[in-house]
């Protein structure tokens, strides 16, 4: 399915094994970006928005069909409820403001997931990040392996041998795959050390400025040279900066305590998809979709 709701029927036959990997998406990301890239037009029932989901569907559909994940997993904030993040640096994420038309679809979209048989992610208090580190700490745990789809470099910090970043690239279909050697070629260091980058460098579009007088490069550096955060911070001789390189740490470092739970080894239900497309309004779509069960046997 291309970014505009087309199916590519040929690209979507299920092979007889599942593929190893879990597909962990990032659905807010997703649907933020569906949502500027899509039509504002595309409406549906009564002349809703329903843009972003058509864009949505779309994207994961190409991904799911090219990758051909054991399952997929998504991962949702909670619009309007504030995360220990927000209490431990009060202008964290501050400024932010949403167009009704994307936060009505936000409401909708992990319902929808649900009805394609995915796993769905969301708890008051933590971050659609939180959760997907979460299920990626026990999809590893378990001796699997992890697609993370996601342009958030906060991601990167859960990248290993194990877990991959799949980054769409701005303007095109394709994705970047992520490992350990792209972390570090992009960051300057490896993804264990991404929280203790971040933390002196900052990040701008989550409002954490990091410490006075160190961008990315002099981070980085002194990352490579004191190898921790804390021997960095000793080595710059500000001991007024510690408490608050910490904090800053302690905001962008995920979370992978929270409980998931993950779904069932199978391929999405494109019966139970295609109903929900239908009730929202996305006919076009929904008979796109249903073209699929045809090709598969339903979930279960």
């Amino acid at each position: 399915m291309d970014d505009d709701g087309r199916l590519d029927l040929g690209a979507t036959r299920q092979s007889e094994q599942p593929a190893r990997s879990l597909l962990i998406v990032d659905g807010d990301n997703l649907a933020h970006r569906a949502y500027h890239s899509t039509p504002k037009t595309v409406t549906g029932a009564g002349g809703a928005p329903i843009n972003a989901i058509v864009g949505f569907v779309g994207m994961l559909t190409r991904v799911w069909s090219g990758e051909r994940p054991r399952a997929v997993f998504v991962a949702w904030d909670t619009l309007g409820a504030e995360t220990y993040r927000h209490r431990l640096w009060p202008p964290y994420q501050s400024g932010r403001v949403f167009e009704p038309e994307i936060v009505h679809q936000l409401g909708l979209l992990p319902a929808l997931c649900r009805a394609f048989g995915c796993g769905v992610g969301q708890q008051a208090g933590f971050e659609a990040d939180d959760l997907m580190a979460a299920a990626a700490a026990e999809e590893v745990r378990r001796g699997g392996a992890c697609l993370l789809l996601s342009t958030d470099r906060d991601a990167y910090q859960l990248v290993s041998d194990r877990v991959t970043v799949l980054s769409p690239r701005r303007g095109t279909r394709q994705l970047e795959r992520i490992g350990p050697r792209e972390v570090e070629d992009r960051l300057g260091v490896p993804p264990e050390l991404v929280p203790d980058f971040k933390a002196l460098s900052g990040d701008p579009s989550d409002k954490i400025p990091g410490l006075p007088g160190i961008g990315p490069k002099t981070a980085a550096s002194l990352l490579r040279t004191h190898g921790t955060l804390e021997a960095a911070l000793a080595a710059r001789g500000r001991p007024e900066e510690t408490e608050l390189a910490r904090t800053f740490r302690e905001v962008v470092r995920l979370r992978p305590d929270v409980p998931v739970h993950l779904p069932p080894s199978v391929a999405p239900d494109w019966r139970g998809g295609a109903a929900a497309l239908r009730a929202l309004g996305a006919n076009t779509l929904a008979d796109r979709v249903a073209a699929l069960a045809a090709l598969a046997p339903a979930p279960g």
